[in-house]
């Protein structure tokens, strides 16, 4: 990590500050080599901003006003001598400023390499690098807080705990093994199996989050659909709050998806309006429909609008049968036309614990309580991003089912009776496993496929 690196940290286009990152041995000096004003950056104390211009040495040229904002290793992001050059925002101004710096000696950062080096520097582990990266492209308040609930090191935490309980159980067996007759203390198979289900149950437990986690992360994939002219597009206008979708009473109006992103809750969720679903001639409409059961299958959540005042469909019968397996929630629409008992017995039958609402679309009734029948739903109500470990990351999850699995090797050798020697290396492979989350057993080829996804200026 000789090299000092450089890249625009902020967003492409234009803004009112651009802001150039510098990082490694040589940050200072290249930064004061492209330095014109009163103060002596090589020397200036860690932690300062100072005043002047972008100068070009070389051409005798100012480039830009700028603020030059100096942190010395190791309190810094990376743990490099870092130094920051805001500049104006205009998009000329920020790449010349960047020329500028590399034509002096630095080279262009790679994508993720800042934080691949704090995570080199031990400024970071890998779990609280990863991260950032939530932090960056998180879609909502909620998908923030758990990503600075990994970030502050919760999830980190927990698994160093895990780990210094497995290295003290394998301890005691490798002793076991290696001094058969030695005055030592020893745990008889009884014991073993009592820790590791103690450590499986901990597992179990964090994993229970993930559903939550991930949905919290990513998004609920939440699909409006039914037969045509029942309300869909008045029902996605009135979630949105806007007029996206165009409502008419003509029946199939809508016969391409329209997906739009909003939050419920504080949970980001992506809303997809689908063509009517029926029997049509018309080779458009049939392509909407024919995408539209594409949504269903891949849907987190069904939101299915009925016309309240008629009875059910056999059409709409036998699409339910398709999605049976999906989580419904039945809208009753237009409720201002009032609500057909039939059609309640009806849903019953299919289904008593579906969830059925009556709703006014287009007079944006019972909307609020539709959004918090979602949240019931998908999370049982609970949207509290706590001090405890809740798990998003598809990379974490899989490590700790893999860990789940060593643990139950474990157990099941040792109620067959196998020997210890062979018992010992299931939880010598759960131990490596957990030491890949925050990245102290973990393959370069790993950490460069994990850096590789965040953007340049991270």
């Amino acid at each position: 990590m000789e090299d000092t690196i450089a890249a625009v940290v902020t967003a492409a286009g234009e803004s009112s500050v651009g802001i150039i990152r510098l990082s490694g041995a040589d940050a200072l000096k290249i930064a004061s080599n492209v330095y014109h004003g009163k103060a002596d950056l090589i020397n200036a104390p860690s932690h300062t901003i100072h005043y002047g211009h972008v100068y070009d040495p070389k051409n005798d040229k100012i480039i830009d006003e700028a603020l030059f904002m100096l942190m010395r290793g190791p309190r810094s992001f990376t743990g490099e001598d870092v130094v920051e050059i805001q500049c104006h925002g205009g998009i000329l101004v920020v790449r010349n400023v960047l020329q500028l710096v590399l034509a002096n000696g630095a080279r262009l950062a790679e994508q993720g390499e800042y934080s691949k080096r704090a995570f080199l520097n031990g400024r970071l582990d890998l779990a609280q690098a990863e991260s950032i990266m939530d932090i960056v492209q998180a879609r909502s308040d909620k998908g923030i807080d758990l990503a600075l609930n990994q970030l502050n090191g919760n999830l980190s935490d927990m698994v160093r705990v895990l780990r210094q309980d497995l290295l003290e159980l394998v301890a005691f067996i490798q002793a076991d093994i290696d001094y058969p007759d030695d005055d030592i203390e020893r745990l008889s198979l009884n014991e073993m199996e009592d820790r590791v289900e103690v450590i499986k149950t901990k597992i179990e437990k964090v994993l229970l989050t993930a559903k939550k986690g991930k949905m919290i992360k990513d998004g609920l994939k939440v699909v409006i659909a039914g037969q045509p002219n029942v309300g869909k597009s008045s029902l996605m206008n009135a979630l949105l709050g806007t007029n996206r979708a165009i409502v008419t009473n003509i029946p199939g109006t809508t016969r391409d998806f329209i997906e739009e992103y909003l939050q419920i809750g504080g949970i980001p969720v992506k809303l997809i309006d689908t063509a009517g679903i029926r029997e049509t001639d018309n080779i458009v409409e049939k392509i909407g429909v024919d995408k539209a059961h594409e949504f269903l299958e891949s849907a987190d959540l069904i939101l299915y609008v009925l016309d309240g005042s008629q009875s059910l469909q056999e059409k709409d019968k036998n699409l339910l049968d398709n999605i049976a397996d999906k989580q419904v929630i039945f809208l009753l629409n237009k409720q201002d036309l009032g609500i057909s008992s039939q059609l309640k017995d009806e849903l019953n039958i299919i289904k008593k614990e579906n969830i059925v609402l009556e709703i006014s679309a287009m007079e944006e009734r019972g909307i609020t309580e539709l959004e918090q029948k979602i949240i019931d739903l998908c999370f049982a109500g609970d949207l509290t991003i706590s001090n405890t470990v809740t798990v998003s990351n598809a990379r974490h999850i899989q490590i700790l089912e893999d860990c789940l699995n060593h643990f139950q090797g474990f157990l099941n050798g040792a109620r067959l009776g196998l020997s210890v020697d062979f018992l010992v290396i299931d939880l010598q492979n759960a131990w490596e496993k957990l030491g890949k989350i925050i990245g102290e057993s973990v393959e370069e080829d790993l950490l460069n496929q994990i850096f590789s996804q965040f953007c340049l200026g991270k």
